[in-house]
């Protein structure tokens, strides 16, 4: 029964944005097939980025499983170098697949639909994961409504930055270097920031509160500019709110 109510509570966060997604997707949805297969191939970037990780982990002589660290330098390093890059590295290597031969890919806000069930499918199955480890000691709750709450949403902002900036560079509306790099770069530096925050608040109790209050302004301005995006890409607001919020 436990295990039930672990996966249902792992899923449901994962669920309803999922939900979100697609019903803004209403001009000219995307195959459910197609979608579902972004969100296979999201739970097949984790074992990807797993991939990357492993090895960066040991020339950094850094355990990648271990989340508390030592000073402000290796939380920030881990959160870069173990997490934040491995795994949108894979997300977006999945994308590309996806994508490169899709004849569905034909509106802008198509990018953001397929990133977030690429980002998605990887949030639901670290989730399950983060869960069942939480059995043990009884944590799972507490981990499903704090993930629920932050680390599950804040894979769905990266992604929508990711499929932004995919559909800007794809569609023409500015194939500069510059716009090639943030369809990586964006989702990394998020990534980065909300984990390093993260991290850093297990190091110093005094200063905790203040990283806590950072991660909070933070997390708010992702989501707001995660929305504009969303916007932006929905009404197809080309050039001009583009050079507003890049």
């Amino acid at each position: 029964m436990t295990v039930l109510l672990v996966i249902f509570a792992a899923l449901v966060p994962v669920a309803w944005l999922l939900w979100t997604i697609y019903r803004k997707d209403s001009v000219q949805p995307e195959p459910t097939k197609r979608l579902v297969k972004a969100i296979v191939f999201g739970i097949g970037s984790v074992f990807l980025s797993l991939a990357i990780s492993m090895p960066t982990s040991m020339v950094l002589g850094m355990n990648i499983d271990n989340q508390v660290y030592g000073s402000i330098a290796e939380a920030v390093g881990g959160a870069f170098f173990l997490a934040a890059i491995p795994k949108e590295v894979a997300k977006l290597f999945m994308l590309w697949l996806l994508l490169r031969k899709n004849p569905f890919f034909d509106e802008h806000f198509d990018g953001i639909v397929y990133a977030v069930c690429v980002g998605l499918g990887f949030a639901g199955f670290e989730n399950i994961c983060y869960l069942f480890w939480g059995i043990e000691d009884g944590s799972w709750l507490g981990i499903s409504v704090s993930r629920a709450l932050f680390s599950v949403p804040a894979h769905y902002f990266f992604a929508i930055l990711m499929g932004y900036y995919y559909s800007i560079y794809h569609f023409g509306i500015d194939r500069s270097i510059k716009t090639k790099l943030m369809v990586l770069v964006a989702p990394i530096l998020a990534h980065g920031i909300f984990d390093s925050l993260l991290f850093c608040m297990r190091i110093d109790e005094v200063l905790s509160g203040v990283l806590m209050i950072l991660f909070i302004i933070f997390f708010t301005k992702l989501r707001k500019r995660a929305k504009m995006r969303i916007e932006i890409c929905q009404n197809e607001m080309f050039p001009e709110r583009y050079k507003t919020y890049r």
